[in-house]
């Protein structure tokens, strides 16, 4: 029994070996991680706009490609068939005269409400923080806004919206950004969700261009112990006994 079980031990042994290195041998850069994003080189924080369309899964991502350090934020930008093997794109934002790009999302607008589209077809659209550095550095309270910019070329280039800011901060409120947004079938309008310091804020729109204010929450609840950064907002189904989520995994920005 012993001499078996020997037997099996070194089978294994050696496929588990041999599997391991099948995977090494997969990437030609030995020290490139597998199972986490990495841009081509320098400096990169949150991700981004994770949207899908036409098979592919989009990834942006806040990207600085001039230093290993945090400096003025672009969205870096790839896309994957299985969301394991990325094929970098082309820089999707870089900064402006309005200020750095910070975090936000994107959309699929597939009944073209912002006229963004063209050919019959859905545009991508990315909805993001402009952050003036100038404006914190005097001492501004009104740095932060929210802008949006769209493509009609499965995200290979981008258009900024010539009305930019398509939120600005009238309230002056230091942390303003963040950006989520969903459509809701309910109300037949997007629905923008973004910190504002330690709260968050509910935005409205038909067109992704034109926003209404809706509600606060958060001001008498919760942490307040700091700024609730890259709110989230997604629908779920309550029954009697459990909160489930949708299993589909495409369906935060589909409308």
């Amino acid at each position: 029994m012993l001499k078996k079980w020997t037997v099996l031990v070194g089978i294994f042994a050696f496929i588990s070996c041999h599997t391991a290195q099948k995977l090494t041998t997969q990437s030609s850069e030995s020290h490139r991680p597998r199972f986490h994003f990495t841009p081509p080189s320098m400096w990169m924080n949150d991700p981004n706009g994770m949207v899908f369309y036409e098979g592919e899964y989009h990834l942006f991502y806040q990207y600085y490609p001039k230093s290993t350090v945090w400096g003025p934020m672009h969205w870096g930008h790839a896309v994957s068939k299985d969301m394991v093997r990325w094929e970098h794109l082309p820089i999707a934002l870089y900064p402006d005269s309005l200020g750095m790009i910070f975090s936000g999302s994107a959309v699929v607008d597939w009944n073209n409400t912002s006229g963004f589209g063209k050919d019959g077809k859905p545009p991508l659209v990315a909805i993001f923080t402009h952050h003036l550095m100038e404006g914190e550095k005097a001492g501004r309270s009104d740095f932060q806004y929210q802008s949006i910019a769209y493509s009609n070329d499965r995200g290979r280039t981008w258009t900024k919206y010539v009305g930019n800011p398509v939120i600005p901060n009238t309230q002056k409120i230091r942390d303003f950004r963040d950006p989520k947004v969903i459509w809701d079938e309910n109300s037949k309008q997007w629905v923008m969700v973004f910190a504002a310091q330690n709260h968050v804020k509910f935005w409205g729109s038909k067109d992704l261009k034109n926003w209404k204010h809706l509600s606060d929450f958060g001001k008498e609840f919760g942490s307040h112990g700091g700024v609730w950064e890259c709110p989230d907002s997604f629908p779920m189904v309550v029954t009697r006994n459990s909160v489930p989520g949708r299993t589909n995994p495409k369906h935060l920005d589909s409308p």
